[in-house]
């Protein structure tokens, strides 16, 4: 250890260990009346909201629950969804956060693999988590979670009696049976975890990603100050808390004493309609909800807006032109990146002063890259895979996107071959190609598994997209790998057209999408087929990519193709 100028001790006084935990503490503190959490009729203050928190942690102490264990819940965003990000760590133990869209056998797996000690999950998803649980009985003789079910007045109130009819506790209940003035400790090492989530396991099982108190606090301050998410701030809840934690905004809102609104069901007409009576100013979403935002009936929005609305998106790249309707429409939207290894968004395109200057088309161009990497975030660079060598900053030699410092995961639980294939050479793999331009912003141009390979040569897929997606016809677009005989692989374009386009003018339709590519792209990047109908969808909005190549597969090789 390198000597220091002292031999001052860390004490109690002057060290403790990080945790967003402190950030509750202090809202209700500073702001014990102002409103925290909004759904629907129910609104509770920071103060009740702490207490509330307290009120889990030491009903779960009660059960024995604390160090060591694992406490799952399923369920949209609710406000037992938001207390859960602090009362479960509170009590010692870590929280895991269940995608509600997964299936029963996906669920089974990952209560199994986690070993939850309680299963909480809202009454709309009972028999989901019933039927998960049925599935695990049967490999897993001697698992018996702790069950409680969280009542919400928005659902049919049979789905809540079935519940509690197969021995369910109330989360309500439960509550009451902790004490509001639990004395919950911090944890004593920074680097004990805090919760648990899942990948999407689209090629194997799920890995379970493990982050820690101190990756939380500092995502949770990092993200605010990168999006300048200010004190008191409304943040709608568009993105699914059990997605990366909600990017770690849960933990950010009570640091800033901002207002939670919660939203069971994500529609435009919904987002619209909370903006206008809520006071929101904030909210998260991936790029195909930004579409859906865009592309909105009419009667639905509301043009213009009362007020500057801050959209944060990631989870995919967004195309140009939606980010360009987007700024049409009065929203102001950062560009950020990152994945459920680095909590969520880790890098974001930083807006330069001088862009302002730019056609708004090439603003949304430059605003599509995917930057620079957040303050929390060490180092970030694009490599050659192989000799792990960065790549010159020429916006053309591509490379994989690695990260390494705070940000970035503990590790995947039980996951040891995993492990060591992430930290190959000391960095993160993200798994995702990109370019580094000469300003030292990065850029996704695919993830590895998606790069075409046609005649010998790379395909952006992502690229194609964005140029697909400035047909006035094309609402959402993927393009995948399909066999061909002339060049191994072509593009094929899967397409969901705008509403108003009749079914008989599909195969009309396809010529023209075709020629339209052939105006604005190198020929060998032109799709060779184009297929209509809606996209499938992960819970967070993301295209699942590998069941269209899967159905790509099933059409066979292209017979015929010409350049």
């Amino acid at each position: 250890m390198a000597r220091d100028i002292d031999d001052l001790p860390k004490q109690p006084a002057n060290y403790t260990a990080l945790t967003p935990l402190w950030f509750l503490e202090r809202a209700a503190t500073v702001h014990p009346n102002r409103t925290a959490v909004v759904h629907g009729s129910q609104r509770y203050t920071w103060l009740h909201t702490y207490r509330r928190c307290r009120r889990l942690a030491s009903a779960l102490s009660r059960h024995s629950i604390g160090a060591g264990a694992t406490v799952a819940i399923i369920a949209p965003n609710i406000p037992a969804m938001y207390e859960s990000h602090f009362g479960v760590p509170m009590s010692g133990a870590v929280l895991n956060t269940v995608n509600i869209r997964l299936n029963p056998q996906t669920i089974a797996f990952l209560l199994g693999h986690s070993e939850s000690a309680v299963v909480m999950v809202d009454q709309e998803f009972f028999k989901l988590a019933e039927d998960a649980l049925k599935i695990l009985s049967e490999t897993k003789t001697s698992y018996n979670p702790l069950l409680i079910v969280i009542a919400d007045p928005s659902c049919e109130a049979s789905s809540l009696k079935y519940a509690l009819g197969k021995g369910a506790v109330d989360y309500e209940e439960f509550l009451e049976s902790g004490d509001p003035e639990f004395a919950w400790k911090p944890p004593e090492d920074e680097w004990q975890s805090i919760a648990l989530g899942y990948t999407s396991g689209t090629t194997a099982s799920p890995k379970g990603v493990v982050l820690s108190h101190r990756g939380a606090y500092l995502m949770s301050l990092s993200g605010a100050m990168i999006w300048g998410l200010n004190e008191a701030a409304v943040y709608l809840w568009t993105l699914p808390m059990f997605h990366c934690n909600g990017w770690c905004y849960t933990w950010s809102l009570a640091a800033l004493c901002g207002t939670n609104i919660c939203l069971r069901q994500v529609t435009a007409k919904a987002v619209y309609q909370a903006i206008a009576n809520q006071g929101v100013t904030h909210f998260s979403a991936a790029p195909v909800v930004l579409n859906t935002i865009v592309n909105s009936p009419k009667e639905d929005a509301i043009h213009p807006l009362p007020r500057l609305v801050h959209v944060s998106t990631a989870g995919a790249a967004p195309p140009p032109s939606v980010l360009f309707a987007m700024a049409e429409r009065g929203f102001r939207v950062t560009h950020t990146y990152g994945l459920s290894e680095t909590y969520g968004p880790s890098t974001v395109n930083a807006w330069k002063p001088e862009w302002d200057s730019e056609p708004p088309i090439a603003q949304a161009r430059l605003n599509a890259r995917q930057g620079v990497r957040y303050i929390g975030l060490e180092a970030l660079d694009v490599v050659d895979p192989k000799t792990m060598n960065p790549v010159p900053p020429d916006g053309k030699t591509l490379g994989e996107i690695v990260m390494r410092g705070n940000l970035v995961m503990k590790g995947y639980l039980k996951n040891k071959k995993a492990n060591e294939e992430a930290f190959a050479g000391g960095w993160f793999h993200s798994g995702d190609l990109g370019v580094k331009h000469p300003d030292n912003y990065i850029e996704i141009k695919d993830r590895s598994k998606d790069v075409i390979i046609s005649g010998g040569e790379n395909i952006s897929s992502v690229e194609v997209e964005n140029v697909l997606y400035g047909h006035p016809k094309v609402f959402e677009v993927s393009v995948v790998a399909r066999e061909d005989e002339r060049w191994g692989e072509s593009p094929c374009a899967f397409v969901t057209l705008k509403e108003g386009v009749k079914k008989e003018d599909e195969e009309r339709l396809a010529g023209e999408i075709i020629k339209f590519c052939k105006e604005k792209m190198p020929a060998y990047w032109v799709p060779k087929s184009v297929v209509f109908g809606p996209l499938p969808k992960t819970a967070t909005g993301k295209i699942q990519k590998h069941v269209l190549r899967a159905k790509a597969k099933e059409m066979g090789p292209v017979k015929k193709s010409r350049l």
